[in-house]
Parts: C-alpha cells; structure tokens; sequence
C-alpha cells in the first residue's frame, strides 16, 4: 500500500514562509493529479491547491497569489510554498496524489497524515 509522508509543518510568525513536502513511499508509474489541502478542527477538509499534472495549476482564493504548488511526477513528490503566511492559514496540511502505481494498475487517489501549521506571533 502506498503512503504519502508529509513534512515541513512548523511555528511561525505571521508574515512568514514555509515549505511543505510530500513523498510517495514508492514511485508511481503515472500521476495524474497532485494536491494540498488543510483542515481546522471540526471543520472540512479544503482544497487549498491543485494540480491536474496535464493542465494549469489551481488555487484557493484564500491563498492565491501567496501559494504555489510544485511537483516531481519522476520522484512521485508534491511541495507547497508558503510565504506571507496568515493565523488564518493555521491548519493541519494534507497532501494527495492520483495516480497509477503500476502500468497495469487502475487509479487511486492516496492521502497523507498530514503535517500542522500553525501561524501565530
């Protein structure tokens, strides 16, 4: 079974920058899809940046301009830059692929465990 491993989620002062990773315990013969999303206590998982690895790369409105996400279909990897971050940007961070593992395998979507932000001074 695959799992995805995230890390990078730290303290830090509103107005800072933090990169998160995530890694793919075995590379996938073909990805289609990679993604971050966060979550707050007693709230719903949110999309927070999408790629569609054949198409433009998307964003939340929350955090366009300040987001971006960056992949490594080869190394089955995912990144997110944050810079000018908010308290609002406080949140358990998860990353997911969709992919193939294998040439004959079908799609699957895997999720990390996530990695937490938190954004305070």
């Amino acid at each position: 079974q695959v799992q995805l491993v995230e890390s990078g989620g730290d303290l830090v002062q509103p107005g800072g920058s933090l990169t998160l990773s995530c890694a793919a315990s075995q590379r996938f013969f073909s990805i289609a899809t990679m993604g971050w999303y966060r979550q707050l206590p007693g709230k719903q998982r949110e999309l927070v940046a999408f790629w569609d690895t054949l198409g433009p790369k998307n964003y939340s409105e929350a955090v366009k301009g300040r987001f971006t996400i960056s992949g490594d279909n080869f190394k089955s990897t995912v990144n997110l830059q944050m810079n000018s971050l908010k308290p609002d940007d406080t949140a358990v961070y998860y990353c997911s692929i969709s992919g193939w593992i294998t040439e004959l395998a079908t799609r699957q979507n895997y999720w990390g465990k996530g990695t937490v932000v938190a954004v305070s001074s």
